[in-house]
Parts: C-alpha cells; structure tokens; sequence
C-alpha cells in the first residue's frame, strides 16, 4: 500500500508557451509528480498523450491557431473517456468555467494560482476527485444557478455555493465526515447542510443526487 502511495504522477504539460511549460513542470516536480511529457502544438498535445498516457493533462485552453484547448480535450476523451484533465487559463469567465467541467475536466484554474494548489489540483484528479479552487466553485454555482439563457433555470438555484459545492461531493459517493475534511467543517454541520440539499431537491437516493450532477455536467457518468 505504501509503495502505491510513493508512485508519482505522471503528468503531461500542454502549453504553447515554454515558459509556462517549465514554470508549471518546476511547481509540481517534487510535489508527488513526474512530467513525463511537453506539448506546445495541439497536435502534439494529442499524439503525446496516446504515446504516454499520463495520469493527468495539465492543459492550456489558449493556443495559437484556431483550435482550443477545450478542442483537444473533447478529442481526448472521446478516444480516452478515463483521461484526467486539468485546465489552465489567463481567462476565468463563467461560461469557459462551466464549459471545462461539463466537457469532462476535473479542475479549471488561473494560472496566476498558488503552486500547492495546482498541485493539490493534479493529485486529486488523479484520484478521478473534481477540484475547485474557491474562486472558482463560486463563479460555477452562479454560472449553474443562473442557467443558460432560454432554459429553464438549474435545480441548483435552489442551493446556495457552499450547498452546491456540498452536492457535488455528495454526488461523488464521499461521506459527510470526508466532505468534511475537504471542507473543513464539522460532521455535523455537513449532516445537516446535506439533508437540507435533499429536501431541497427532493433527492434523498445517493443515485438520484449522482444522476441529477451528471446531468448537470458537474461529473463524469
């Protein structure tokens, strides 16, 4: 068990600007991971991954040509529904928010972000766990509250941030005493918080509430 613990991750960098590449590879070498690959073209980026299959993609949304990042990943996943991606942007709009996560991404953070954050980001979407950094949860919960425009407004306007962040591991299968330590917050109150969820949605099966978040795109089926 030890020696699984000890295994580092293997990553692979797409980014089309090798500063980025080599800030990004500094930050998370010696954190628990091993860059096993650079990728500065979004062909690259695709071949490379199918060569070495990392356990997770640090990837750039912006890349030079007409082709994204979000291009990339969707290809990705459609050969490699498993891949573990995790994106990285100038921009931190809501709508490219909640576009990464429900294409299948399991982290969306700035690049001005702190170092143990990233790292924190790939080491829990390896363990196939969606990361938010704070920002960001709550730029994606007004984004799924608010809908998108012509629909019908998201089951989740009922339920405030925390509330939808609370959902989101519930529907993960984690217990209150994990959401918890996530959280860092008490049992108690997460027992509470999540039976508030339920009643609020009118969920009170772990399948329902699992089905509703992949619906909603907040994880992968």
């Amino acid at each position: 068990m030890n020696n699984e613990q000890q295994e580092p991750v293997t990553v692979l960098i797409g980014d089309d600007h090798s500063i980025v590449i080599e800030a990004v590879a500094m930050q998370l070498t010696g954190q628990g991971c091993k860059i096993i690959g650079k990728a500065k073209t979004v062909e690259d980026v695709i071949a490379k991954y199918s060569e070495l299959m990392p356990d997770v993609l640090v990837l750039d949304i912006k890349f030079s040509g007409k082709r994204t990042g979000l291009d990339v990943a969707n290809e990705i996943l459609e050969k490699h529904p498993d891949a573990k991606i995790v994106f990285l942007s100038q921009n931190d709009q809501d709508a490219l928010i909640r576009e990464t996560y429900k294409l299948g991404g399991h982290a969306f953070l700035t690049k001005d972000c702190d170092p143990s954050e990233l790292a924190t980001a790939v080491l829990r979407a390896h363990k196939g766990e969606l990361y938010f950094m704070p920002g960001t949860a709550e730029q994606l919960a007004s984004a799924l509250l608010r809908g998108d425009p012509g629909t019908p407004a998201s089951p989740l306007a009922q339920l405030d941030t925390r509330e939808v962040e609370i959902f989101t591991l519930m529907a993960q299968g984690f217990t209150n005493e994990e959401i918890g330590e996530r959280l860092s917050l008490s049992k108690r109150t997460i027992s509470i918080s999540s039976q508030h969820i339920k009643d609020k949605l009118n969920l009170h099966r772990p399948a329902e509430i699992t089905r509703l978040a992949v619906r909603l795109g907040l994880i992968e089926p």
